[in-house]
């Protein structure tokens, strides 16, 4: 396969040893980098390439990271491109923050190159179509699988395509508990082995963005989640 015909990621990291570690072994796994060392240049480089991925610092000169995945996620042409974020360990909150900006998933410094690379590969095989075509609908919410647009009672809502596909698997199976492990194959292309808080993350941020209907989104405590017109509610 030429570098042409490969998924494009780019790594942008101000740590050179970061940039050649995660370089070196997503080119082992098939994949073609790009390499950045600021946020500026990231911004730069995704408008004039737009890679298939990008694993994004939290901490660069010129733009963070946050900064960065939040641009991206306001320009339609970038907006649904999987971002990973890379945060220093035990920064509980920078990792809150990357998922609240719009990053699809984070892994703590250091990290295993394996894992990364798993976590690379599994969102790049959930990052295409999200069905085929055609429309959704379950009480106010309406779902353009083309698109990947969602309207609640005629208003349009801002979600990024992990935000979107999640909302979207558990309307589709409405009234039904759908099990963490299930969400995360899904979704996020994930096995049972891979262990993330991000499922959480990403489900209190939808609910913020849902405001007045964020009680469709229920909670099944110790087995997942589920999509449900609250009681008040007549549809």
């Amino acid at each position: 396969m030429s570098d042409s015909d490969k998924p494009v990621i780019l790594i942008a990291d101000d740590e050179e040893d970061v940039r050649e570690l995660v370089g070196m072994n997503l080119r082992r796994a098939g994949f073609a980098t790009e390499e950045v060392a600021d946020g500026l240049q990231a911004l730069k480089r995704v408008k004039e390439s737009k890679p298939d991925l990008i694993v994004l610092d939290v901490m660069m000169p010129g733009r963070d990271g946050l900064q960065v995945c939040e641009e991206l996620r306001m320009v339609e042409s970038t907006r649904l491109i999987p971002i990973i974020m890379l945060t220093a360990k035990g920064q509980t909150e920078d990792r809150i923050s990357g998922l609240e900006h719009g990053a699809d998933d984070y892994l703590p410094k250091p990290f295993s190159p394996k894992e990364l690379v798993l976590r690379v590969q599994a969102l790049l095989r959930r990052s295409g179509p999200v069905g085929d075509g055609t429309e959704l609908k379950v009480g106010p919410f309406v779902f353009d699988l083309s698109a990947v647009k969602l309207t609640v009672s005629g208003e349009p809502m801002d979600l990024t395509l992990l935000e979107f596909k999640l909302l979207h698997l558990l309307a589709n199976h409405e009234d039904e508990v759908v099990e963490r492990d299930t969400i995360l194959r899904e979704v996020w292309g994930y096995s049972e082995s891979v262990r993330t808080r991000t499922l959480d993350t990403h489900v209190k941020r939808l609910r913020e963005k849902l405001g007045d209907y964020a009680d469709w989104v229920q909670t099944s405590r110790g087995f997942g989640y589920i999509f449900k017109a609250p009681a008040a509610v007549s549809v």
